[in-house]
């Protein structure tokens, strides 16, 4: 496991204060700010850690509130709001500086068996005939701007290869459809709460920025503001974040300076093994 992921699963533990009171630290990624997948991980984590074993996560919707900092602690608040025969929900509220950053509520059920079907995943490239984001990033190091090198290139705990890459500082026109395998530079540990916490991490990226591709536009396209602004997410089956998952990601809409954006994980066996939904922030100041 390389030193990156070690460092994220320390992250992902926290640090428990009080009965339901957290504090996480963070891990920048190059641009100072946290990054959303990561305090919604933490979130999500807090909340797990005070629900019974038996009862994983099902669902969660978060709010980004505020932009964090990387180099302050975040302190997470967690609300018992209920806790039924089945059922046992969670309210999550991130708090850096005495300001919340974001709220989570968490949805946690019993296992029980019942009806099943599923969507049938796409027909894409391997991972093993793809070139990761990072690779494609050094093969272009010398048309990156000079401020922009370290992040593109820098050692991620998420392995990402996209079945089309596409260039941020060069963006063309393309329908609304993006499709990434992701898995984690290391093997973990045998914890499924971890392998759901590392998920939902790695359901930010390449995300919210489907939404921009039919303009000929990305998040790196000088004029633009863009930010996550919800964040949705369904667990339906077991997985393993150590193995490659395919986010399959499509947008049904822009407007009103914003876009929404839904996914489906799937597995290497055509399981889907969760579901995504995002709408955030894509204004436009060129105009």
């Amino acid at each position: 496991m390389g030193d990156v992921l070690a460092e994220l699963i320390e992250l992902l533990v926290l640090e428990r204060i009080e009965e339901n009171l957290f504090r996480g630290q963070s891990q920048d990624l190059g641009w100072g700010r946290v990054f959303g997948g990561q305090v919604v991980g933490q979130a999500l984590s807090a909340a797990d850690q005070t629900v019974p074993d038996d009862r994983p996560v099902h669902s969660m919707h978060a709010y980004f509130l505020r932009p964090g900092d990387a180099r302050k602690p975040i302190v997470f608040h967690v609300d018992p709001i209920r806790d039924g025969r089945s059922f046992t929900t969670r309210r999550v509220v991130a708090v850096q500086n005495g300001h919340a950053i974001l709220n989570l509520a968490a949805s946690f059920q019993v296992d029980e068996p019942g009806l099943e079907h599923q969507d049938t995943a796409p027909d894409v490239r391997p991972p093993e005939e793809l070139l990761s984001q990072r690779d494609l990033a050094l093969a272009a190091i010398d048309r990156i701007p000079e401020p922009l090198r370290a992040m593109a290139t820098a050692e991620r705990p998420i392995e990402t290869r996209p079945a089309q890459s596409q260039n941020p500082l060069d963006p063309k026109v393309r329908p609304p459809v993006r499709r990434v395998w992701f898995r984690t530079r290391g093997k973990l540990p045998d914890d499924d709460a971890l392998h759901r916490y590392l998920l939902a991490y790695t359901s930010d990226f390449s995300f919210l920025t489907t939404s921009m591709q039919p303009h000929g536009v990305d998040w790196l396209t000088p004029g633009f503001q863009v930010a996550s602004i919800d964040h949705a997410m369904w667990f339906h089956r077991p997985f393993r974040m150590d193995e490659w998952l395919l986010h399959d990601i499509e947008s049904p809409s822009a407007s009103g300076a914003r876009g929404l954006v839904r996914g489906r994980f799937f597995d290497r066996q055509g399981r889907l093994v969760a579901s995504t939904v995002q709408e955030g922030l894509i204004r436009d100041r060129r105009r």
